[in-house]
């Protein structure tokens, strides 16, 4: 089938399909290339190793000017250097629901489009988001190590975990991943307070201007907002004080969120109880010192991707694409303020 798929391709000429230019390489990117090879002729630039991005291009003379739309992983930084690369790009298309690998400012100045994943992930990062806060707060994994490296031969004296129903718990970004965090959390009884840029007027939920005064009146933190300059590090020291040693912290935004020092800092010092990571700061690096924690639950960004989310996104993914290339709206535009 493939044979007859690139016999297919090379009769119709692939060099004269809308050039699409991949950075980062996406999870999805073999199933998205293979759905639609024969509508988009896709520049992959890792497969040829780590060439830099203009030795790429050149290498394999693909005339940058001929080039309109970029597809990126959150892997890729999509700055002004990169966009100036391709004088008459018109869209990026990202796999990620964040964009902040990617200069929204100098995107509005060229007057590029992106496209986003918008809501598609918002269902699975919630899920993920609960089940780090349940693990983390009656040690799942902990529990699971401890049976695991047992010696039979003694008594079980594995320490006794928090529950979770009856919580008050805080959210830090009442988007669509937050409240569907909200409504699952909901069903455990919990108490769900939330921090955001400004007051839903929809939802009965109390409202913290400061997260500082969220974090004192939650018994955990469920972070899930966007990464901005206004929100890095949004979850310092201070807060991480104010939810105290009974606290946890679960972050399934971005690493940035969290001043990530003073978060192993805290744990190590006992001034919260535990964490759940998703994300963090310096990516793929992770601090050492984390693997060591029993109270702490990692996961390596995967909380967005289920086998179900990632054909979603495939069909998100080309479907963006092809909006585009037929002077069509975008299916999940990213507004770019000013």
């Amino acid at each position: 089938m493939a044979e007859e798929a690139n016999h297919s391709i090379d009769s119709n000429n692939v060099q004269e399909l809308p050039k699409v230019v991949v950075l980062g390489l996406p999870t999805c990117f073999s199933t998205l290339e293979q759905k639609y090879c024969n509508k988009f002729h896709f520049l992959n630039s890792k497969a040829s190793g780590f060439l830099p991005l203009q030795q790429f291009l050149i290498d394999h003379n693909h005339q940058s000017s001929s080039i309109q739309a970029i597809l990126c992983s959150i892997s890729a930084s999509v700055n002004a250097d990169v966009l100036r690369l391709f004088p008459s790009l018109g869209l990026v298309v990202t796999t990620s629901a964040g964009t902040d690998h990617i200069d929204l400012k100098e995107c509005r100045r060229r007057r590029i489009q992106v496209a986003g994943a918008g809501e598609l992930f918002s269902a699975d990062v919630a899920e993920m988001a609960v089940a780090l806060l349940i693990d983390v707060m009656r040690k799942i994994s902990e529990a699971d190590r401890y049976m695991k490296t047992l010696n039979h031969s003694g008594p079980w004296d594995f320490p006794l975990g928090s529950k979770l129903s009856g919580k008050r718990v805080g959210i830090v970004g009442l988007g669509s991943i937050g409240m569907e965090v909200a409504k699952r959390l909901e069903c455990f009884g919990c108490i769900i307070l939330y921090h955001s840029r400004h007051k839903k007027t929809d939802v009965s939920y109390p409202f913290y201007s400061s997260v500082v005064e969220l974090a004192n009146s939650s018994s955990a933190l469920v972070v899930c907002c966007a990464l901005n300059e206004q929100t890095k590090h949004i979850i310092n020291r201070e807060v991480m004080s104010a939810l105290g040693k009974g606290g946890f912290i679960v972050n399934v935004g971005r690493g940035g969120l969290i001043d990530e020092k003073q978060l192993v800092k805290c744990l190590m010092e006992g001034e919260i109880g535990g964490a759940g990571l998703d994300v963090f700061e310096n990516e793929p690096h992770v601090p050492q010192e984390l693997f060591a924690m029993n109270n702490v639950v990692l996961s390596p960004h995967s909380a967005a991707f289920t086998e179900e989310s990632l054909m979603s996104l495939c069909e998100l993914l080309g479907g963006n694409l092809e909006a585009f290339f037929s002077n069509k709206p975008l299916i999940t535009p990213v507004m770019l303020d000013g």
